[in-house]
């Protein structure tokens, strides 16, 4: 990717079209996408041979090496073809949101269920070492390559490179609530440009909308687009803007090489509980409910358990020094608290001690700077010395995996909440409990305590209403950084 790749198409890049008159729905694709989908192909398929190079390297050699040169043409072609099958290189789903990982899993899971069914009916026992190691080291060295190019592009992205302009259409309020989402979330890549609402006016009379100008009303739009030939026209929801309106414009910025991004104006459910149902020609979404049950939960169950032990495990010597320097400091070492669990059970959480032993009784006399049911001060008196380092870095929730290995907590969910907290819950607020609570979550790399009671309440919601396994392999690549940085702890 070129460090001066731009989004916006250059005049020179006229709009592909498929035959006389027609254009392409294809959007445009910019250089640095092109660039970016073609360095995540390179590296699945340099993840699929060193797994294949490793086998060879670990095994041992086989009585007939025509054999083993055979599986392993088959497994380099077979996962490159269900790589493709299942469209994981799709420049839509590169760099951003989980859907890249899930596309990845099912892509290793067909090419397992594929090699597995074909060495039973061969009854070739050397199918075997394929099944069980190669792809499935395949598929860990695919994820780990598209992590790190995942790091680069955000990096370009935090730098103003590698995004897409975006003009958005709709209310004054619902294009505002867009692009304080995209100035936040800037790995999605999106930068609202223009905006387009049903007076042609921002808020007030003015000809802006938080800083972005208006260049029109709702049926200037596709003018505009055409004008400034934006990559992305995003439709919020307005007054008067029917399915037929949509559909027109829909057909008329065709050919100019933008993609259309509709607000379908629900709750923010996406993934494996929306379905298309045709009655008698009419597309419907079908929302179903959420499920915790099943494969995929018990996956995640297992996943946690194990994980928890292999990182106390790993993390003794740091936990054994955190302990002495928070004994050191006075006081016992652990702090323990009821909290509320999934579906309302009550636990105990386990954490470092941060604040002195009396620090409950001091609570009454000092400010709340959160807002909602969360108590918060950014500068906690109460807090010790080694304890204000411990919260920075989020080093006195480590021993909370005691917690995800018992079962109470799990490694990704929402914040555990106290009962107090709870008890002052509204009705949406209440789905938090539907899952366990986490060590890390969507609050935990989107701002932490920055943020305010809705946006926290509305990433967990997010989270519980989309939970998927690939949702949180994403979150925990995202923890890391996270807390490095330490933005928003305290």
């Amino acid at each position: 990717m070129s460090p001066h790749s731009s989004d916006v198409l250059a005049p020179s890049d006229p709009p592909r079209v498929g035959g006389a008159g027609y254009a392409s729905p294809t959007a445009v694709l910019a250089r640095w996408e092109v660039r970016l989908g073609r360095a995540v192909m390179v590296s699945d398929l340099a993840a699929v041979l060193a797994s294949v190079l490793l086998r060879d390297w670990w095994g041992q050699t086989p009585s007939k090496p025509y054999v083993s040169t055979l599986l392993a043409a088959a497994a380099v072609l077979g996962l490159m073809a269900c790589l493709a099958a299942t469209r994981a290189w799709d420049p839509r789903v590169l760099g951003h949101g989980p859907e890249e990982f899930s596309r990845l899993i099912r892509a290793m899971a067909t090419a397992t269920v594929a090699m597995a069914l074909l060495g039973l009916a061969l009854q070739m026992p050397e199918f075997r070492p394929w099944v069980f190691g190669v792809i499935p080291m395949a598929g860990l060295f695919a994820a780990l390559g598209r992590m790190a190019l995942r790091g680069r592009l955000r990096r370009r992205r935090s730098r103003g490179l590698c995004t897409h302009t975006v003009l958005a259409v709709g209310a004054e309020r619902a294009v505002a609530d867009l692009i304080r989402r995209t100035r936040r979330d800037r790995n999605t890549g999106w930068t609202v440009a223009a905006v387009c609402t049903p007076t042609g006016l921002g808020r007030a009379g003015t000809d802006e909308v938080l800083g972005v100008p208006v260049l029109g009303d709702l049926d200037s739009a596709v003018a505009v687009l055409r004008e400034r030939r934006f990559r992305v026209l995003s439709i919020a929801p307005a007054p008067g803007f029917s399915s037929r309106r949509l559909h027109q414009l829909a057909w008329d910025i065709e050919g100019t090489g933008a993609e259309l991004v509709v607000d379908p104006g629900l709750m923010e459910v996406a993934g494996p509980r929306l379905h298309v149902t045709p009655v008698d020609g009419l597309p419907l979404l079908r929302l179903t409910a959420p499920d915790f049950a099943g494969v995929p939960w018990f996956v995640k169950t297992a996943a946690d358990r194990l994980g928890a032990a292999l990182l106390l495990l790993a993390l003794a010597p740091l936990l054994a020094a955190i302990a002495c320097a928070v004994k050191l400091d006075g006081g016992p070492v652990f702090f323990r608290q009821t909290r509320v669990g999934r579906h309302g059970a009550h636990f105990r959480i386990i954490k470092f001690r941060s604040m002195r032993p009396d620090a409950e009784r001091h609570k009454a006399g000092l400010t709340n700077d959160a807002h909602g049911p969360l108590f918060k001060l950014r500068s906690d008196p109460r807090c010790t010395r080694v304890g204000r380092v411990l919260r920075r870095y989020s080093l006195d929730e480590l021993p909370q995996l005691v917690n995800v290995l018992t079962g109470s907590m799990s490694l990704v969910g929402p914040r555990p909440p106290l009962p107090e907290e709870v008890n002052r819950y509204s009705r949406d607020a209440w789905r938090r409990l539907l899952v366990r609570p986490g060590l890390t979550g969507l609050w935990q790399v989107s701002g932490r305590s920055d943020l305010s009671w809705e946006q926290s309440v509305r990433l967990d919601l997010r989270y519980v209403e989309n939970w998927t396994l690939a949702l949180d392999a994403v979150i925990l690549s995202k923890t890391i950084g996270a807390v490095v940085r330490g933005n928003g702890a305290y």
